[in-house]
Order: structure tokens, then sequence, then C-alpha cells
């Protein structure tokens, strides 16, 4: 099978002639993306289908709110496409297409402006990253590197893998849930991981499903081939209005991913993005539905942490009470962060760290020496 793109709900049969009209708004400004294959995965009867919502356009998209940058990441841009917020992390921005356009997506900048954060000249982004021996992992975003042609994107690969410092390379993409034919259709594909995931130096794969009916048997036939090839597959999704914000939903979404042999990694505070108001669910909320679904979830499905991706860090969200919630610092800008913990006054209405205000207690973890 090789699908149908389509970029025009004009394309899409299912939406009839009023629905487009009410929508034109919304695609005049936040544009659609998708194919037919992941269209199929809805249905079409129910107005409130999970994976509808993830796809088709809103109109609550238009209502004011939030930020086009709100993890401020270009604050860390330090080479054209190549932003360096954590020490031993590099991220390259190396493509400014997707596979399909979520309307929940954080870097609607890329798709509403000139995308000039992404360079498809990477050679200035690669030199930053001989020069910087202390980065040891480098994460392949955009966009979607999987939309790149396979010989561009192992030109990319085999570049980072003639630096010696770097380990881990990581490509995060939607591919495997928008389309897993990308992957089932392209033998040079495997052929690149194989060649390029060693056994000491491995290539992870960053999926991100956000909703157990993503995985289809052509997905799980395409992580399979990536796995079977030598890539880790790990998950990441945000906790979304509508979509994953039931405990049920959440835990059967672990559940799966565990069962194929997908780690679960990070679970998201949806980001307070242009566009984003109908997905967005209160950070307390948030926690608490994530908490629910690990309960129910065997230790290999409930590894995933919850965090907020802040300007300043990775925060994860690990406890509350009554009256405070508990945080800390998974990973920060600032190396005297890390580890860094918070309790800060319960904020029911809170959907982002900066909402939190009331800081009753901190601490901070350090080395005998005082270092991190």
């Amino acid at each position: 099978m090789k699908p149908k793109y389509l970029v025009s709900l004009e394309q899409v049969a299912n939406i009839d002639a009023k629905e487009r009209a009410e929508l034109k708004r919304v695609t005049d400004l936040f544009a659609f993306r998708s194919n037919d294959y992941y269209l199929s995965l809805i249905n079409w009867e129910d107005l409130k289908d999970p994976i509808r919502r993830l796809i088709i356009p809103n109109p609550g998209g238009l209502e004011p709110w939030g930020h086009l940058d709100p993890s401020s990441e270009h604050r860390y841009t330090r080479a054209p496409g190549l932003q360096h917020k954590y020490r031993e992390t590099a991220l390259m921005l190396v493509s400014d297409a997707c596979g399909g356009l979520c309307r929940y997506c954080f870097r609607k900048r890329l798709f509403i402006k000139d995308a000039r954060e992404v360079n498809k000249d990477v050679s200035k982004g690669l030199d930053y990253i001989r020069d910087h021996p202390e980065i040891n992992n480098v994460l392949l975003t955009g966009g979607d590197p999987l939309t790149l042609e396979t010989g561009r994107l192992t030109e990319i690969i085999r570049q980072l893998r003639d630096i010696n410092h770097i380990g881990i390379i990581r490509i995060g993409t939607k591919m495997l849930a928008y389309n897993p034919y990308r992957i089932i259709n392209d033998p040079a594909l495997l052929d690149m991981v194989r060649q390029y995931s060693l056994d000491d130096k491995r290539i992870y794969i960053i999926a991100q499903f956000n909703h157990p009916r993503e995985l289809t048997e052509a997905a799980r036939q395409a992580v399979s081939l990536l796995q079977d090839a030598g890539a880790i597959v790990m998950n990441q999704t945000p906790l979304l209005r509508g979509i994953n914000d039931h405990p049920g939903v959440l835990a059967g979404l672990f559940n799966k991913l565990a069962s194929i042999g997908i780690h679960p990694y990070y679970v998201f505070q949806c980001r307070p993005t242009v566009g984003n108001k109908p997905f967005a669910v209160p950070v307390e909320e948030s926690y608490r539905i994530f908490e629910q679904a690990r309960a129910v979830c065997s230790g290999l499905a409930k590894r995933a942490r919850f965090v907020i991706s802040h300007a300043t860090g990775k925060i994860e969200v690990v406890g509350k009470t009554d009256e405070y919630t508990f945080f800390k610092y998974n990973q920060a800008a600032n190396p005297d962060d890390r580890g860094r913990f918070m309790i800060y006054k319960s904020n029911p209405n809170a959907y982002w760290f900066d909402d939190y205000t009331e800081l009753v207690d901190e601490g901070r973890v350090r080395g005998p020496s005082g270092a991190m």
C-alpha cells in the first residue's frame, strides 16, 4: 500500500461542504495535511472520535490562547537548525514537513511562518556538534525526519556517526502512526538502521502514538521491522483532551506499547501553543489521569514520566496532596537545576508550570564537591 496524501479538506469525502466552509478560517491559519490510510482509522459517525480530533481542524483552534514558542526554543539556537539546551544533547531541525499536521502541534510556527529555523544545509550544525565534545546524543526532529528522502537522512546520520563523541542518535517521528508504509515499503531505510545502529551506539526511534487505535497491524509491522534492524523504539505523547485524557485509554496505550516492545517514555503536559486550547488539560488533572493509568499497568508498561517541557527544562510532576504539588527537574538548561525538587501550593487551574506562583520549599542535589 502507498497512502495518498491529502492537503485540503476538499479532498476528504466524509466532510461536507457546510463543515468545510466552517473550518476554512482554521485551515487558512493552520494548514491541514493527512493521508487516506490515517483517515481510514476515523469513525466518521462519531464527531468526538479521537483520531478525528488528532488530525481534522477544530474551530476551537482559533480561540486566543498560548504562544507560538511556549518552550522558548529560540533561546537555545546555536547554529542554523541546531538547538543546544541540555549539556549532553543537541537537537537538529532537519525537516519542515510532516506526514500529517497534528492539530496539537507545538511547533506550528514552522508551518505558518517561513520555517527559517529549519536549515537544509546541516553543515554548521554538524560543525557545532564536532566542536562540543560534551554532546553525546543528538535528536533529529523538525517537522518529521522520515519525510526526508532516505538518501538524505542516511547522509546526515553517516556524518553524525563519524563524530566519535556521539553515541545515541534519536529520530523523532510520528510516521509510524501516520504512515507506517513509509517504513514497510523502504528496505533502504531499514538498511540504514542496520548499518548505523551499532551495538555500542544505538539509533533510537522516538515514536508518537497518542491513542491505542493508532497501533494498527501495519503500525506494528513497521515497529517490528525497525526493531529487527537494530533500532530501539520508544514512545512519547502529550496528554490531550478528548484523545487520551481518560485513564483507561492511556493505560490501554501503555499496555499495547509494552506488549510490542516499545518503551513508554515521556507523557507531556500539552504545551500552551497558539491553537492548542481544545486539547489542554490542567496540570493536576493530567497528573491524576496519568497516575490512575499507571496504576493498572505492569511495571514494564508504567515506565513513562509525566513532564512539563518548560523553557528551563523538563520538569517532572512527581506527586501531589490536597494542598501541594511536587515537581522535580528531570533535565535542565541550567546544570544547577538538575534534580532540583520543588513544592508549590496546589493550583487546580494551572495549565503550565508558570501558573504556579507560591513556592513552599525546594531542595537541590549536589555532589561532594558542590557540582551536580
